[in-house]
C-alpha cells in the first residue's frame, strides 16, 4: 500500500516533470545575444545587387569591395605556396615568417616595436581579430565606448560579448567629437574603447591631438583601446595616419588590428592580424585557437611577399584612391549631396536629406531600384534608435565605373529639379 508520503513525493515529481516540460516548450532556440543582432544592410545590399545584376546593369558603390584585382605578385605567391604543398595547418598564431614581416611593418610604418613571438597574432580577417580581442578582454556587463557613426560590425561585436555600449557622437561637418562628452562616457565600468582610424564610414583620420585626448582618458580610467587600422595606408591631402599604440603610454593598453583585405584587394582571403601586450596576446590566442584555429596557410605565405613591398607600392595606392575620390566627389555635389571630403579610407559619407525621404533606407532603395546605383544606407552605422539621413558611397572602383555612376546621378538631379517627390519603384514581380 502506498503511503501518504510516497504519494506526495510522486505528485511532486510529476509536477516537476510537467513544469520542466512546459519550460522547454516555451524556451526559444535562439540565444538572446543572437536575437539582439540586427541584419547587416551591407551584406543584404550585396546579395540584392547580385540578384539584380542577373537581370540588369547595377553600379555597385556599396560594399567595400575593391574593383581592382589583387596584385599579380600576390596571386603568383599564393599559387606558388599551394604548389609547394603549404596546404596544412600553420602555427595557429600565424606563420612565424609572416609574424616577423608584420613586426617589421609595425616598426617601419607605425613606429611601434613588437615581439613577433609574444605580441603578434594572425587571424581570419580583421573582423575575427576584433571579436577575439573583445572575447579575451570583456566580461558581460562591462562598458565599451564607440564613436558614432561606427563601422556596422561594432554593434554586434558588443552584443556577442554582452557588453554595454556607450556612444560618443562624431559631429558634422568635420566629424569631430566633444572632449567633455567623451570624458562623460568613462566610468569605473568602462573596459574598452573601440576606435577606427582612418574611419569607416566618414573617411575621417583622427589627428594626433584627438588621439592624445582619448589616450589621456584611457590612462586615467585604466581602459583598453582596440584600434582598427585596416585603412591605414589610404590617407590623402597631407593627412597622416597615427597609430594609437604610438602615443606615449598607450602601447601597453592598445590592441592594434589591421589586415591585407583593403590594401591588397583580397577581401575574400580573410587575412588579418593584431598586436597587443604579451598578457593580452596570450588570452587572445586562446580565444583565437577555438574560434578559427588558423588562417589559410598558403595565403599567409603569400602575405609575407605582400608586406615586403617597397614604400612606392603604398604611395601609388594612395595616389590612385585620391584620384578616384576626386572623380566621384564633384558628381555627388552636383547631385545635391553634402559631405566632408574624406581624408582617408575609400568612402564618401553623404547627407541625403535633399532627396526628401523619411529614412535613408528609403533613399538607399530609391538609388538602387530607380537608378541602378548601389550604396549603403547610413542607419547601419548608428545605434538602432537613431534616424540618420546618409548614404555611403565606395570609390574603390574603376574610373569608368565611377563615370557611369555619374551619368546615372544626373537622372537624380533632373528628377529633383522637376519639383516632384521621388518615389521608390516597386519591387519587380517574378
Amino acid at each position: 500500500m502506498v503511503s501518504l508520503k510516497q504519494l506526495r513525493e510522486a505528485v511532486a515529481r510529476l509536477a516537476s516533470c510537467l513544469s520542466l516540460k512546459g519550460d522547454h516548450a516555451r524556451r526559444s532556440n535562439i540565444s538572446n545575444r543572437a536575437a539582439k543582432i540586427r541584419p547587416s544592410n551591407i551584406r543584404d545590399a550585396a546579395r540584392l545587387v547580385t540578384e539584380m545584376s542577373a537581370k540588369t546593369r547595377v553600379i555597385n558603390l556599396g560594399q567595400g569591395l575593391p574593383q581592382y584585382p589583387a596584385p599579380q605578385f600576390l596571386k603568383d605567391a599564393a599559387k606558388a605556396a599551394i604548389d609547394a604543398n603549404i596546404n596544412q595547418y600553420s602555427n595557429t598564431w600565424g606563420d612565424p615568417l609572416l609574424r616577423q614581416a608584420i613586426a617589421r611593418k609595425f616598426q617601419r610604418y607605425n613606429g611601434v616595436t613588437y615581439n613577433p613571438e609574444t605580441e603578434i597574432t594572425v587571424t581570419c580577417g580583421a573582423s575575427e581579430a576584433i571579436n577575439a580581442a573583445l572575447l579575451a578582454t570583456v566580461n558581460p556587463g562591462d562598458e565599451m565606448i564607440v564613436f558614432e557613426p561606427f563601422y556596422e560590425n561594432y554593434h554586434p561585436n558588443a552584443m556577442i560579448v554582452d557588453a554595454t555600449l556607450r556612444y560618443v557622437q562624431l559631429r558634422e561637418p568635420d566629424w569631430t567629437f566633444d572632449e567633455k562628452e567623451l570624458e562623460a562616457a568613462f566610468n569605473k565600468r568602462t573596459k574598452v574603447l573601440l576606435l577606427n582610424t582612418p574611419h569607416n564610414p566618414t573617411g575621417k583620420v583622427f589627428s594626433r591631438r584627438e588621439l592624445e585626448a582619448i589616450a589621456r582618458l584611457c590612462r586615467k580610467w585604466n581602459v583598453l583601446v582596440i584600434c582598427d587600422e585596416i585603412y591605414e595606408y589610404m590617407v590623402y591631402d597631407g593627412a597622416r595616419h597615427v597609430s594609437m599604440a604610438a602615443i606615449p603610454g598607450m602601447k601597453e593598453r592598445t590592441i592594434t588590428v589591421s589586415g591585407l583585405s583593403k590594401t591588397f584587394s583580397v577581401t575574400g582571403w580573410r587575412l588579418g592580424y593584431c598586436a597587443a601586450p604579451p598578457e593580452i596576446t596570450r588570452a587572445l590566442r586562446r580565444v583565437h585557437d577555438y574560434l578559427t584555429l588558423a588562417a589559410p596557410s598558403p595565403l599567409q605565405a603569400a602575405a609575407v611577399v605582400a608586406l615586403n613591398q617597397p614604400d612606392d607600392f603604398y604611395k601609388e595606392l594612395a595616389d590612385k584612391y585620391r584620384a578616384l575620390r576626386d572623380q566621384l566627389c564633384p558628381m555627388l555635389e552636383a547631385a545635391g549631396f553634402k559631405f566632408q571630403k574624406p581624408q582617408g579610407t575609400y568612402y564618401v559619407f553623404a547627407d541625403c536629406s535633399h532627396m526628401g525621404f523619411a529614412t535613408d533606407r528609403q533613399a538607399w532603395e530609391y538609388m538602387l531600384r530607380a537608378l541602378g546605383v548601389a550604396t549603403v544606407a547610413g542607419y547601419c552605422f548608428y545605434r538602432p534608435e537613431q534616424s540618420p539621413r546618409h548614404l555611403r558611397f565606395c570609390y574603390a572602383k574603376y574610373p569608368e565605373t565611377i563615370a557611369e555612376a555619374g551619368e546615372r546621378l544626373k537622372v537624380l538631379t533632373e528628377q529633383l529639379s522637376s519639383g516632384k517627390p521621388l518615389v521608390v519603384p516597386p519591387e519587380p514581380t517574378t
